[in-house]
């Protein structure tokens, strides 16, 4: 039941089918909440992965024109990088403020120093010249050799401007964000300062709309999903909610058989009746994939243990670099190493790890290979091409 729930609330019960433009993908990405941009491309980038997982005729371009010609989006952060609907900027002016006030102190400690004073000279070269790139500013500036929080002043003027509400991101070049002020791309009357921002209402909107995508939740996970909200916060709403009868206490079955407390609202297990049975067909998840992104919370509802391993040195790593889960039915049922090389229009299986549990049947294998044809039309290539002992044992 509660697996069903989850997978519904995350647009994966149902067959991956139906329109991936306008505002058909507009109404999907409302219903995920946001979906989360990331610059590794393996196979193909995680937003793209995620919006092909569960509309199969989606095309990267789709999402670029919703996103820098339509305005439908704007991006900005969950617990991470993100696009997010237009509906929702309104209740980002108080993750605005917060990002305001934490980030100016938190960035000082990290060889930053300097960036404030850059503010004004970054908001009149746009003002002047229009929207720009990083590289745009503080060319005659200093750059660090240790990575990305060696970020020169005006970069990290740029950044914290957009962070807290000053500037709004227009688009990306080569993944590279391009900015400009937020009065010359948001309407008027939602800019930040011409709006007031009631943090009661944005906390209770926030929570709302986190236990609609999840449909249980502790204080704690509600908190957790759009990174806005503090644990107190989310917690007094939730008392206040049981005492008005709008939450209930229930308990939901862990893929251990352990039961577990959560919130939800009442009626919640009637509705299960409802929800579709998942398809039968294999599809590969991106390691961002929504549904994913909680680690503990999915491993408690699939018994399906993830970490990603891009950080971890290559001989301590379990499995790769950048391992994309497989999902059949209800189940994560194994996990693939696989990359796009694009120089010879192949992609290359290295190898793929079933979950303990699975086993690895000659009709998987055909499920899985449906599933691989379809990335490689997604991802433009001619063929997909298997390494040599490329099924491993479950580890």
């Amino acid at each position: 039941m509660a697996r069903a729930i989850f997978m519904d609330r995350h647009a994966l019960a149902e067959p991956p089918a139906g329109n991936a433009k306008g505002a058909d993908l507009l109404d999907l990405i409302r219903r995920l909440g946001f979906v989360q941009l990331d610059s590794i491309n393996t196979v193909a980038r995680a937003h793209d992965m995620i919006l092909f997982s569960r509309r199969p005729t989606y095309r990267s371009r789709n999402l670029k024109r919703l996103y820098e010609r339509d305005q439908a989006l704007f991006e900005h952060w969950t617990h991470d990088a993100a696009v997010i609907p237009m509906d929702f900027y309104q209740h980002w002016h108080l993750r605005f403020q917060r990002d305001a006030d934490l980030l100016k102190s938190r960035w000082k400690n990290w060889r930053r120093d300097g960036f404030e004073q850059q503010f004004e000279t970054v908001l009149q070269h746009i003002r002047d010249h229009g929207p720009v790139g990083s590289s745009d500013v503080g060319k005659d500036e200093k750059k660090g050799s240790g990575g990305w929080w060696d970020w020169h002043p005006s970069k990290t003027a740029l950044e914290y401007l957009w962070r807290s509400g000053a500037l709004t991101v227009i688009g990306r070049e080569g993944f590279q964000k391009r900015y400009d002020l937020t009065e010359r791309v948001i309407e008027t009357h939602l800019c930040p300062g011409n709006t007031p921002c009631d943090a009661s209402e944005t906390v209770d909107w926030l929570c709302n709309a986190a236990l609609d995508r999840l449909g249980f939740a502790t204080s704690g996970e509600l908190a957790a999903f759009w990174d806005t909200v503090s644990a107190a916060e989310a917690k007094d709403w939730c008392n206040q909610a049981l005492t008005k009868g709008e939450l209930e206490e229930i308990c939901v079955e862990c893929a251990d058989g352990r039961l577990r407390k959560v919130l939800a609202r009442p009626g919640l297990l009637e509705q299960a009746d409802t929800v579709p049975t998942a398809p039968g067909r294999m599809r590969v998840l991106s390691p961002f994939d929504p549904m994913l992104r909680d680690r503990q919370r999915a491993e408690r509802l699939f018994g399906f243990y993830y970490r990603i391993e891009v950080f971890v040195p290559e001989p301590k790593r379990t499995y790769g670099y950048y391992v994309f889960p497989l999902l059949e039915g209800d189940r994560l049922v194994g996990r693939i190493d696989m990359k796009a090389h694009r120089d010879c229009n192949e992609l290359r299986i290295k190898a793929l790890w079933p979950e303990r549990s699975v086993k690895w049947s000659d009709a998987r294998t055909r499920r899985l290979e449906a599933e691989l044809d379809r990335v490689r039309r997604f991802t433009e290539l001619d063929r997909v091409v298997f390494a040599r002992d490329w099924l491993k044992d479950p580890k």
